[in-house]
């Protein structure tokens, strides 16, 4: 099984329930357990995105809202979602979330970001703009309709958090 991204939306109600149920049960077991629409695998996208908007010039703060996006932040404590046996990344780093407000900011500044001029500021050359981001081996389908149909699904995962004043939490699983 492949280790992919993992983003899930969740209410802050929903995630103090989890940092609740870790507290009372014996072996810290926080019955993690989103809705599966409202989660999104990104697969390997994350890194390969945050280098097409290095290498495409996307602006630092726009560059910053993509890391952020797929990075998450450390300002929730997530420490409970972390721990054997219940662990939800247990082969990645630890957990990493946005609160409502950072997923709004993100939000608003991928609604901003035109991955098509990214993807065409690439190397016409399949492999010539794998090499150049850091992709090793052929991507099904291709490279720029596997990138941008990541990233749009991102962009709406996190237009939809944004309206719903969600919090996302991300992990690698």
């Amino acid at each position: 099984m492949a280790v992919t991204q993992q983003l899930a939306r969740i209410p802050a109600g929903y995630l103090a329930a989890c940092r609740q149920s870790a507290d009372a049960s014996p072996d810290g077991d926080p019955r993690w357990d989103p809705p599966a629409y409202d989660v999104l695998d990104l697969d390997w996208a994350p890194a390969l995105l945050n280098r097409v908007g290095e290498v495409g010039g996307l602006g630092e703060v726009h560059l910053d809202a993509l890391r952020r996006a797929t990075d998450g932040d450390a300002a929730l404590d997530l420490g409970f979602l972390d721990t054997p046996p219940h662990a939800i990344a247990p082969f990645g780093g630890a957990p990493t979330g946005l609160d409502a407000a950072q997923v709004s900011s993100v939000s608003t500044l991928l609604g901003q970001i035109d991955m098509p001029v990214l993807l065409a500021a690439l190397p016409a050359d399949e492999r010539a703009a794998a090499s150049l981001i850091g992709q090793v081996g052929g991507i099904t389908g291709g490279l720029r309709p596997y990138l941008l149909e990541h990233f749009d699904a991102l962009r709406d995962f996190y237009v939809d958090a944004a309206e719903r004043h969600l919090l996302v939490v991300l992990w690698w699983d």
